[in-house]
């Protein structure tokens, strides 16, 4: 029997902090490779959608409204794939802060659905491995969803705390 690790192994940064700071700095939070692959894909499929809409929860990376479709485009480490296995490896406060990121998306990803849309996740790893079978899922959901009237996905401010969310596009 083996016994899993409790303890954390982080030893400290390996860089200095100018160098962490050029680092982190390069980092992208929207247009990433990922995400222009998924973008060719929507193309490829012909459908409308829109980027970014700051006015739904999460601020989804794409938006198909015609189909009540929202996409996330999450990188691996940010938002934690398989976080239990590599948590122990980071310092508290990235462990803290990767938690409260799988948290948030959580949430997000409840009120996106409380509100009549769809919402599909797709992984930074999955679509570098195998972008057909991101292709096929994202056509897999396009035919499951259902066109809701002129206000799609509006939240039911009475059945939910967090208010009346309306799609705008800028």
């Amino acid at each position: 029997m083996v016994a899993k690790a409790t303890q954390r192994t982080h030893r400290g940064d390996i860089m200095s902090p100018e160098t962490r700071s050029r680092v982190m700095s390069r980092i992208r939070g929207q247009d990433t490779g990922p995400e222009r692959l998924v973008e060719l894909m929507l193309k490829d499929l012909g459908v409308d959608f829109a980027t970014h809409v700051r006015s739904l929860p999460g601020r989804p990376d794409f938006v198909l409204v015609e189909y009540s479709l929202c996409i996330f485009v999450d990188g691996d480490f940010w938002h934690g794939y398989r976080f239990k296995h590599w948590r122990l490896k980071l310092s508290e406060a990235w462990d803290k802060k990767i938690a409260k990121n799988i948290r948030r998306d959580a949430q997000n990803r409840r009120l996106l659905r409380s509100a009549g849309w769809q919402v599909l996740r797709i992984w930074e790893h999955q679509v570098k491995k195998s972008p057909s079978s991101c292709k096929t899922r994202i056509k897999k959901r396009i035919v499951q969803g259902l066109p809701y009237g002129e206000k799609p996905g509006n939240i039911d401010t009475a059945a939910n705390p967090a208010g009346s969310i309306e799609v705008i596009f800028e």
